[in-house]
């Protein structure tokens, strides 16, 4: 694991929670509504050729750390601008000063 200071947060993400409504024909809408705005280090991992609702496009992966929280999951995600990054996974770092986001970004 690399050390993480507080300066490397560089980047400013949305966290975003799912809002659901009925949609009236027995399924659900999800949106997104900002819970708050905050520091994040984000680094480039991975990319790979991805198809999705038969659409060709790229996953991209990324590290994402931020301070430490007790209300990050998987249904969450990360807004930069235009950019959403959805969370695959999470964990504390080993000082549990800072958490480890492992995230997706689908470009098409």
């Amino acid at each position: 694991m690399t050390v993480t200071l507080i300066g490397h947060l560089n980047r400013r993400l949305v966290l975003e929670a799912p809002s659901e409504v009925d949609d009236g024909a027995g399924g659900v809408a999800r949106s997104y509504q900002a819970v708050t705005t905050l520091w994040a280090k984000v680094t480039p991992l991975s990319a790979r050729a991805d198809v999705s609702a038969d659409s060709l496009g790229a996953a991209l992966r990324f590290r994402i750390v931020i301070r430490n929280r007790h209300d990050v999951t998987p249904r969450h995600r990360l807004r930069e601008g235009a950019r959403a990054f959805r969370i695959i996974a999470a964990r504390e770092s080993d000082d549990r000063r800072f958490l480890e986001i492992d995230a997706e970004e689908r470009a098409d």
